[in-house]
């Protein structure tokens, strides 16, 4: 349903570094970009993400309530996606692990360097 999700950026340059070693951690690679815009995903019939400077000039915000899920299908890779975003600067919104009622959702939670808000998850199915 969802084709791709789009956050703002106030710095380009370093928001496309940031992704660009984040995504690459789970294979995903850039599918558009122009001098204001770059999207990244895991294969064409993914949904993928971007960073953009605001089409209207105006400085980028975080929208509040506002975050972006990235689904991975192993707890370990929630870990590792959630460290190499703090490793790469993000701030920690909720360290990884199993999530309130939700049997068997796994998360943990982050800001990027703009202060966009996203986590990674893993949910196991039940049996």
């Amino acid at each position: 349903m969802i084709g791709y999700v789009t956050l703002g950026t106030n710095d380009l340059e370093k928001a496309v570094s940031f992704y660009d070693q984040l995504f690459g951690s789970i294979g995903a690679g850039r599918f558009i970009e122009n001098e204001t815009f770059v999207a990244w995903t895991t294969g064409m019939n993914q949904p993928g993400v971007s960073v953009t400077k605001p089409f209207n000039g105006q400085p980028a915000t975080v929208g509040n309530g506002t975050m972006v899920a990235i689904m991975l299908d192993t707890n370990e890779k929630v870990d590792a996606f959630y460290h190499k975003a703090i490793e790469l600067g993000a701030t920690c919104e909720g360290k990884p692990g199993e999530r309130g009622d939700m049997t068997g959702f796994y998360a943990g939670y982050f800001r990027d360097l703009d202060g966009n808000k996203l986590n990674a998850f893993h949910m196991e199915m039940p049996k």
